[in-house]
């Protein structure tokens, strides 16, 4: 039985990708993988515990003895079928397969085009696998990763959900919306987190695989955002559309733009092929730049982009923890303020490399080190780009753009672990530099009242013997988990913040009672310290209670 409507048929049935246009085959497959309880607990409790985690970490040894063992019964659990070809990537005999699908069969797994068959019996086409999200769980489509499959990965490969992915859906505030774009939407993982939140989505991409995959994926859930293939259409719920960057989307607006875009910086070699999941065809770190500096046009007003970014730090025969990583960053958002955008802007570097480093990470990406000579000579394109622009590194974090300029202007770094998801404390820190915009220093900022959140924590560390600590800190136990070092009058005013008394008084009491005060320095000494209450409030160590 074949479904029929009259929804765009479009990326429904793309060559070697998943086919999405019979839903009543993918309302069986997905019966088929619920009833097995295809999801982590399942999957676990099928394992074990300890093998499960083994799997978690791409060990798979743990798994297959279970399976192994598994397969010596008369009837095997069908979780070691699914196991097998959708995790594992191995081959498994016909028969076991077509028992683990009652109702979908071999035959129905060719049609969705999910299994190819091999001298042995069949083999998936697609890894398949459960993921979770706070509110659901779900079944995503990809293709088979380097541990699943032999040589370099195919250059229009679909990557599943990575590490990356996961950084950037745990970064975005889920306040609902009414039109969203996820810009290089992949297999589709941004698009849904973003259903759950928003009355219409917009996804695009450059590859026709990419969103076959993304189209196969929110059908095989469509029950979990209530959807029909009829809302698969401009103007429905959910519109897949082609093109690069923000061309097909020219002259929309949005509320909110989730990407995380080809960002990886990658060699231009003439006659080199390209992985378009992560290269987006421009010199360096250009493409991030022309992102920013045009992402504006499509915003609605005050509407949020949440993406992930590499940008190149450049300098020659210095240590490149010594650099200024801002660099890049401060010259993009400067170019989109130049082109009349009114825009505000918030960098967080999470971590750096160096050009070598980086190098040996995307080679290793795409399993391009199982070819010796390919590696050397895609290892030796790699230190030839950097040396022509003189990058001495790479640096990559998060980045927040908003269409509506004056209070934020930051460029920050993070290194350290922070709490996940830190979207729920960035979108708070967000609110608290909205609130201090309004504030002048020395008149609106001693009228508020502060007291310290329920998380921080004070640390002070004296020599053994000493009257006075020569270093007192503030550490945040949850959000980014920052920490700061007070200066004593900081100090003084933080120990008395109960709410019950405003900035100002408090802080004319601690210039009274400091005996090194000049009476003609008192209101500068005053101004000083205000401003490093303000700081302390902006990064989260003070909260307003009234005022």
């Amino acid at each position: 039985m074949t479904f029929s409507s009259s929804a765009s048929p479009e990326f429904a049935a793309v060559p070697d990708a998943p086919a999405s246009g019979d839903v009543v085959l993918l309302d069986a497959l997905a019966a088929e993988l619920e009833r097995a309880r295809f999801d982590y607990d399942g999957i676990e409790a099928f394992l074990g515990r300890e093998e499960f985690a083994a799997l978690d970490r791409d060990q798979t040894v743990p798994a297959r003895r279970v399976i192994a063992r598994e397969f010596q019964n008369p009837t095997p659990n069908p979780l070691a079928v699914f196991l097998s070809l959708f995790l594992l990537g191995d081959e498994v005999n016909a028969a076991l397969v077509g028992d683990a699908f009652p109702t979908l069969g071999v035959e129905g797994l060719e049609e969705l085009r999910l299994i190819e068959w091999t001298d042995f019996g069949v083999r998936s086409t697609v890894d398949l696998r459960p993921y979770a999200s706070d509110t659901t769980e779900i079944w995503v489509a990809s293709d088979l990763g380097s541990s699943q499959s032999s040589g370099a990965l195919r250059t229009d490969y679909v990557l599943g959900i990575g590490q990356a992915s996961l950084t950037l859906a745990r970064f975005v505030n889920r306040e609902p919306v009414q039109h969203a774009l996820d810009l290089g939407t992949g297999c589709g993982i941004q698009t849904f987190h973003l259903l759950e939140h928003s009355e219409r989505v917009t996804a695009t991409d450059i590859s026709d695989r990419a969103l076959a995959y993304t189209r196969f994926n929110v059908l095989l859930n469509r029950r979990t955002w209530g959807l029909e293939p009829r809302d698969l259409k401009r103007g429905g719920r959910l519109h897949l559309v082609k093109g690069d960057m923000l061309k097909p989307v020219a002259g929309e607006r949005f509320d909110l733009v989730v990407t995380n875009p080809p960002f990886v910086i990658t060699p231009r070699v003439p006659g080199r092929d390209v992985y378009t999941y992560r290269d987006g065809g421009r010199p360096g770190d250009r493409l991030v730049g022309e992102l920013i500096r045009d992402v504006p046009t499509v915003l609605a007003p005050h509407g949020n982009v949440y993406m992930l970014a590499n940008w190149e730090i450049s300098g020659e025969g210095e240590d490149l923890s010594q650099m200024d990583w801002r660099e890049r960053p401060q010259e993009w958002v400067a170019a989109a303020r130049s082109a009349g955008h009114d825009l505000d802007a918030w960098f967080i570097q999470r971590d750096q490399a160096n050009g070598y480093e980086y190098a040996e990470t995307w080679l290793r990406d795409a399993a391009e080190a199982r070819d010796p000579q390919l590696y050397a000579d895609r290892y030796g394109q790699y230190l030839d780009d950097f040396a022509v622009r003189s990058v001495a590194g790479v640096g990559f974090g998060l980045v927040w753009l908003r269409a509506r300029g004056g209070a934020v202007d930051r460029f920050e770094e993070v290194l350290h672990p922070v709490e996940e998801p830190i979207g729920p404390a960035f979108a708070a820190a967000v609110e608290r530099a909205d609130q201090a915009a309004q504030w002048d220093v020395t008149h609106a900022l001693q009228d508020q009242f502060f007291a310290i959140p329920e998380d921080v924590t004070e640390e002070r560390h004296q020599r053994p013997g000493s009257e006075h600590p020569s270093v007192i800190l503030l550490r945040q136990g949850s959000g980014f988990r920052r920490s700061t070092i007070l200066t004593s009058e900081a100090a003084g005013f933080v120990s008395a913040c109960d709410g019950e008394l405003s900035a100002g008084v408090l802080a004319q009491a601690i210039a009274t009672l400091s005996p090194d005060i000049a009476e003609e320095d008192e209101a500068a000494f005053i101004d000083n310290l205000l401003a490093q209450i303000e700081h302390l409030f902006l990064m989260g160590f003070l909260h307003v209670t009234h005022g």
